[in-house]
């Protein structure tokens, strides 16, 4: 069993705004987890980088409001907005409210460096 507070997990400084705190993945899960799932807190007016992943992503919106973007549709989203992403399609997540955008993000398998593509 592994349990964690959010606010006492170490936070990584993503390049487009975003606050990113890992919250399980199978390296720092003692029962070998498959999935990974991150918090993400996105400031006011920024968007993520446009990318890709090979496995498939969930996100789930706990505060704020946005558009997420996948592939050629976008969704305005807001807390207890979900969606599915399928494996390999190009998305992002654009903060368009007045408050930080926060959500979950589970991936399946587990988020690796070299199975994400950055989008230019």
């Amino acid at each position: 069993m592994s349990f964690k507070e959010l606010n006492e997990v170490e936070t990584i400084q993503g390049n487009e705004g975003t606050i990113i705190r890992q919250l399980f993945h199978p390296h720092n899960t003692l029962d070998g987890i498959r999935y990974s799932i991150a918090h993400f807190t996105l400031n006011e007016g920024k968007k993520s980088t446009k990318h890709k992943l090979k496995s498939s992503e969930v996100y789930y919106f706990l505060k704020g409001n946005g558009i997420i973007h996948v592939d050629n549709t976008s969704f305005k989203v807001k807390s207890g907005s979900v969606i599915y992403v399928p494996p390999m399609s190009p998305q992002h997540v654009e903060n368009t409210g007045s408050e930080n955008l926060e959500f979950l993000c589970i991936v399946d398998p587990a988020w690796k460096q070299d199975d994400e593509f950055i989008i230019k």
